[in-house]
């Protein structure tokens, strides 16, 4: 997924046109709006969105708060630009899926894999997605897109149902939730290793929920 660009305005589709400053104004050197926008992300995973200041932000970034108002207008610009990185690798996912020439089922299975990709390759991002709780407006465009994806859980488990290649007996939007919660669980442990690209967890995900964890034998 490619980095957040530097440019004069930040075109959000959330439906916010966030200010950006451009290169001409950097503030210390080595801080960009990639990794100033990293180290928001990590601080607000320790310490809460809420509970995370300009100052504690600074702080940690070592630098004054109007050297990061160069690059953004608000913590709140910080936190939209987050969760847009993290929704962008999951909706890339979800429109890949949903042109996939191929029964609902395997547009299902394709869809847990490849969201685990981007949640390996985005945990930081994709962790404070899932810890939003809606007390902002940006928090609450964040959780309906969420919702969104939801509802495309639950249509392709209603299609695989109708084509028979789920069971019946289920509560597809039930299904949908328990499904993205144990991808989402990753959050909570999983840690990244240098030579784990995450393709296996995603495979090993993917078995466990549509093929089971007992024996064939």
């Amino acid at each position: 997924m490619a980095g957040l660009e530097h440019t004069t305005a930040f075109a959000s589709p959330l439906g916010a046109s966030m200010a950006v400053n451009g290169a001409g104004r950097p503030g210390r050197p080595g801080y960009d709006l990639d990794s100033l926008l990293g180290v928001a992300v990590q601080v607000f995973n320790e310490r809460g969105y809420d509970g995370t200041s300009m100052g504690d932000l600074a702080k940690r970034l070592g630098i004054s708060k109007s050297a990061i108002y160069h690059h953004v207008e608000s913590k709140e610009t910080l936190l939209e630009l987050a969760l847009e990185r993290a929704h962008r690798g999951l909706f890339a996912v979800a429109e890949e899926v949903q042109a996939l020439q191929a029964p609902a089922v395997a547009k299902l299975e394709r869809l847990v894999h490849d969201s685990v990709l981007v949640l390996v390759d985005e945990l930081p991002y994709v962790t404070l997605l899932l810890r939003v709780r809606g007390n902002t407006a940006v928090e609450r465009r964040a959780l309906s897109r969420r919702r969104a994806l939801d509802r495309q859980v639950a249509a392709l488990l209603q299609e695989a149902i109708a084509d028979g290649d789920i069971r019946s007996d289920i509560d597809a939007n039930v299904a949908a939730r328990l499904l993205f919660g144990l991808v989402n669980s990753l959050v909570e442990w999983y840690r990244p290793r240098s030579n784990d690209a995450g393709r296996s967890i995603a495979d090993t995900v993917t078995r466990v929920a549509f093929e089971g964890i007992r024996s064939a034998s």
